[in-house]
């Protein structure tokens, strides 16, 4: 393996070159180590400017070093920190420059991560399939909350955060916190507990459940499977800010609304003052100048009903007058003779007499018309008599039968019924109908001698 690299010493034993030695070390590490989880904690951790990490792992009794180069480094969910516990996916490699052995990384996680998460994730799947996490089940967070419920630690700095957010943004609005530990032993129990307290009061429209970031280790407890079932069966919204905009919980999916931050979910809850105050203002000026309006048009209204508004000795006045007017026509009326009525009668009695028709002339005029259309009549007969008569003259030259009364025959071919017409047409056997003067005969041919066409 080493014999292009081999020289012979004055003794006749062969010579390794430094870094052949260091090469095959390096491969038989590789070939018999494959990558394996090797636990420990963080010591001089270093991140180079390339982007690559230098950093060892040690426990009690030894330590060794790791290099992460920035290709998987850049895909890591955390930096690890001096004193770190963490496990980390390598090869054991060789440096061969220096002859040093160290860890190939290619992914790192806090200790315990692995185990955690599958738990985690099974967990999700479960409650996932029994529905627990459907959008449908989840309810909207109510717009103006008469009051907000917190649900974490007294000491947590995220607690901090949403007071500070909720005293800026809406500080009229009341704030209940309930206090709850939220890491440690026992933690995810007195959660649940006080989500159930806070459902059993009754005293607040929305509850936030917070805490700041963490470890998997640290969040476990908003994994819990309780506290998950509390949150689905709570009778008041929950909004979840537990970690980061990065860190996902089971009690983010059961909640009804997650939010990236503790902050977050306090802007989530809370109405900000100041747009409230501006719609209000707005609506108080939609409002004031819809009453001018309504006003404006009342007094236009106001106005032209007074214009129309008489009163009531103006009009008994024009009621007189209108009385006054009533009697005179009616003295009038009464004061005209009777002569000239009669005189007017004897006018039109005279004008219909000229417009009356004259009956008798009329009568004699209506019978003169009569004989004249009885005479029309007549004539009229008579030319249609003298016109039927001669077209029937003619029809009668022209019938069929009269031309066999002179002697003629008319051959028709038995089956068709058509008119035989030439001499070919007439075959031995055929039977033909004849139609004579005086009737028809059915015939069959015998022989058939054609002959030219001579005439008669």
């Amino acid at each position: 393996m080493f014999s292009d690299r081999l020289s012979s010493a004055p003794g006749g034993d062969a010579v390794i070159p430094v870094s052949a030695l260091n090469r095959a070390i390096g491969s038989m590490l590789e070939r018999n180590f494959p990558l394996a989880w090797i636990s420990g904690e963080v010591s001089n951790f270093t991140r180079a400017a390339s982007g690559h990490w230098y950093f060892s792992i040690k426990d009690a009794q030894a330590q060794i070093r790791c290099v992460m180069f920035r290709g998987r480094a850049q895909y890591a969910e955390f930096t690890p920190r001096e004193g770190d516990r963490i496990e980390v996916r390598a090869s054991v490699t060789m440096y061969e420059p220096r002859g040093e052995l160290q860890l190939n990384v290619e992914a790192v996680r806090r200790t315990g991560q692995g185990r955690l998460y599958e738990a985690f994730l099974r967990l999700k799947a479960q409650l996932e399939a029994e529905g627990l996490f459907d959008e449908a089940r989840k309810r909207a967070l109510p717009t103006h909350p008469r009051a907000i419920g917190v649900i974490t630690s007294m000491q947590a700095a995220a607690l901090r955060d949403v007071l500070t957010t909720l005293c800026r943004r809406a500080p009229h609005v009341p704030v209940i916190v309930y206090p709850a530990p939220v890491q440690g032993a026992g933690s995810a129990d007195k959660l649940t507990a006080m989500l159930d307290t806070a459902n059993a009061r009754n005293e607040v429209d929305v509850i936030v459940l917070c805490r700041g970031g963490g470890s998997i280790e640290d969040l476990w407890s908003f994994n819990d499977e309780a506290l998950a079932r509390a949150i689905a069966a709570s009778g008041i919204p929950v909004v979840s800010g537990v970690g980061h905009e990065t860190d996902f919980t089971i009690a983010d999916f059961a909640a009804d609304v997650r939010a990236p931050t503790p902050t977050g979910a306090a802007e989530l809850v809370s109405p900000q003052r100041a747009l409230l105050l501006r719609e209000l203002d707005q609506r108080h000026a939609t409002l004031a100048r819809g009453f001018g309006r309504l006003m404006e048009r009342r007094a236009q209204q106001l106005d032209w009903l007074a214009r129309r508004l008489v009163s009531p000795a103006e009009r008994l006045a024009q009621q007189r007058s209108h009385l006054r007017q009533l009697a005179i026509r009616l003295a009038s009326a009464g004061s005209r003779s009777t002569a000239q009525a009669r005189a007017g009668f004897n006018i039109v009695q005279m004008r219909w007499q000229r417009t009356r028709p004259d009956a008798a002339a009329q009568q004699v005029q209506i019978q003169s018309l009569e004989r004249r259309l009885d005479a029309a009549f007549a004539r009229g007969r008579e030319r249609a008599g003298e016109r039927v008569a001669a077209l029937s003259a003619r029809l009668e030259v022209l019938s069929p039968q009269r031309t066999l009364e002179r002697g003629y025959a008319a051959l028709l071919d038995a089956q068709s019924g058509a008119a035989v017409l030439a001499p070919g047409a007439l075959k031995p056997g055929k039977r033909l109908t004849v139609h004579l003067a005086q009737g028809s005969a059915d015939v069959s041919l015998a022989d058939v001698q054609p002959r030219l066409a001579d005439g008669f």
